[in-house]
């Protein structure tokens, strides 16, 4: 089974950068969907950032277009999330995400069947 560790969160001010990091156990992970989700203290966990299993076409939320940009490095078994222009209302924790089939999945968590442990963001004002 595909185990995924995230790293790279931390607290920073507004309008600030971030880069989370999302290592997989096995290199199948190269040929998976992957996506970033993330959760705020009382709020449903809601889509970030996917990228697709057969090409490095990549969508975001509304909410991110412009400020967040997903990537994957296939030599280094990871995907990142560059997260810049950070708003206090980002505070979440960061899960990355993959789907092991070589499939299109959407934006709902239930596309998803192997999670991270989670990194903690914190944007202040």
């Amino acid at each position: 089974q595909v185990q995924l560790v995230e790293s790279g969160g931390g607290l920073v001010q507004a309008g600030g950068s971030l880069r989370l990091s999302c290592a997989a156990s096995e290199r199948a992970f190269n040929t998976y969907p992957m996506g970033w989700f993330r959760q705020a203290p009382g709020k449903q966990r809601e889509f970030v950032a996917k990228v697709g299993w057969f090409s490095s076409s990549t969508s975001y939320a509304d909410s991110v277009k412009g400020r967040f940009t997903m990537s994957r490095d296939i030599a280094k078994n990871t995907v990142f999330l560059q997260m810049n222009s950070l708003k206090p209302e980002d505070t979440a924790v960061y899960y990355c995400a993959a789907r092991r089939m070589r499939v299109v999945v959407g934006t709902s968590p239930g596309d998803y069947d192997t999670w991270g442990q989670g990194t903690q963001v914190t944007v202040s004002s």
